[in-house]
């Protein structure tokens, strides 16, 4: 199998990049630590690849760092594993990368014609590839960028066990859109996890100020920077389509009051990196709810009843969801993938959507039911 090295290499530093200092600290403890894991977990558009590319370029002074670009075809166990070998090779010299992991590949390309559990194998070959970690001579950084792309189970299973026998010098770092399926709870009780996710990434005022002089430059005032952070409630890809919109636009007060979901520039990111990725019938539920200023389960399981009675055949919509309460389950989902959806209580019952994403929904809401159908929902 050929490997892709431009998948290997770690991204540089974007230029007039905001330094953000408070999260760089917390990757750092993380690693002084001795934490087993830094998980870095938020929506799209975040800025979750480049603030690890921003602290590991300069950490790599300091300690070896070994990087893998995740994509779609990843998501296959043997050449995941082929990938994390040849990223973890980049950490050696030429003569001790040609043996490193070299017995681990060898097993898994092996058939193995077993009629037992799957999973215990995937766990004995893993278990080959930790004794090849263990050997190496010093302290490194393993980043796993876009780990939300994969879902094999023989991937979670190594995955799970990997971080179970996990080696202490080794420290591994994952930038995720959605909360990976790891032993998380028991790694959060034990001290051994980092955590940074879309409350900790999201832009001050001043970091937003910053990136709209240092950045885009462009001259706002702080008025207008607050406005647009509000609205965007801190999200870096907001910001940055925000500021491509006003390129040349005089009149900048009125563009900042209507900016919202509907800007071609918002409407594209989020229909093609967020709304399209999604099976039908959550884009579905994510449509019809998205007329709730607040929700919560049963809110939502009536909406869409209503929606099953009242508007099945008036608009262009999919076919009707059952009439059960699932939407409790079909919210904590949403969470767990972070598709733009922010809980308001501690015991995550009731929920919004990101302004912007909502604006959005809405948008297409209208578009697919018409203006009649949305307002029999409003009222419903």
């Amino acid at each position: 199998m050929q490997i892709l090295n431009a998948k290997l290499y770690i991204p540089p530093p974007r230029p007039n990049l905001v330094a953000r200092p408070k999260l760089i600290a917390q990757l750092d403890e993380g690693l002084r630590l001795g934490c087993k894991l830094s998980l870095v977990c938020a929506p799209a558009g975040f800025g979750k690849t480049t603030l690890v590319s921003a602290w590991v370029h300069d950490l790599r002074q300091r300690v070896p760092v070994a990087w893998l670009s995740i994509d779609e075809e990843d998501n296959d166990s043997q050449r995941f594993a082929v990938y994390v070998v040849a990223a973890l090779r980049t950490l050696l010299s030429a003569s001790d990368a040609e043996n490193f992991g070299a017995h681990f590949l060898t097993e898994i390309h092996t058939p193995h014609h077993i009629s037992g559990d799957v999973m215990a194998q995937v766990r004995e070959q893993v278990a080959i590839l930790l004794n090849d970690i263990a050997a190496l001579p010093e302290k490194f950084v393993l980043v796993l960028d876009d780990y939300y792309l994969l879902n094999d189970p023989r991937i979670e299973q190594g995955m799970v066990f990997l971080l179970a026998h996990q080696p202490p010098q080794m420290h591994l770092v994952i930038t995720s859109r959605t909360t990976p399926s790891l032993p998380l709870a028991r790694l959060r009780a034990r001290a051994q996890l980092t955590e940074l996710n879309a409350d900790n990434l999201r832009f001050t005022p001043d970091e937003a100020n910053l990136f709209f002089d240092q950045t885009m430059g462009l001259a706002l005032s702080s008025e207008h920077i607050t406005q647009l952070e509000m609205r965007t409630e801190g999200w870096a890809a907001g910001l940055q389509m925000a500021a491509l919109s006003m390129q040349g636009v005089a009149d900048k007060a009125s563009f900042i009051q209507t900016f919202a979901g509907d800007d071609h520039y918002i409407l594209d990111y989020l229909l093609e990196e967020v709304l399209r990725r999604q099976p039908e019938a959550v884009q579905d539920f994510m449509l019809r709810t998205s007329v709730l200023e607040r929700m919560c389960g049963p809110l939502c399981d009536a909406i869409l009843g209503m929606g099953a009675r009242e508007l099945g055949s008036k608009g262009d919509i999919s076919s009707p969801l059952p009439p059960v309460p699932v939407s409790q389950t079909t919210l904590e989902y949403l969470e767990r993938a972070n598709l733009f959806i922010v809980p308001l209580d501690n015991k995550h019952q009731w929920y919004r959507y990101h302004h912007l994403f909502g604006e959005l929904l809405r948008h297409r809401l209208e578009q697919k039911m018409g203006e009649a159908a949305v307002m029999a929902l409003h009222q419903a």
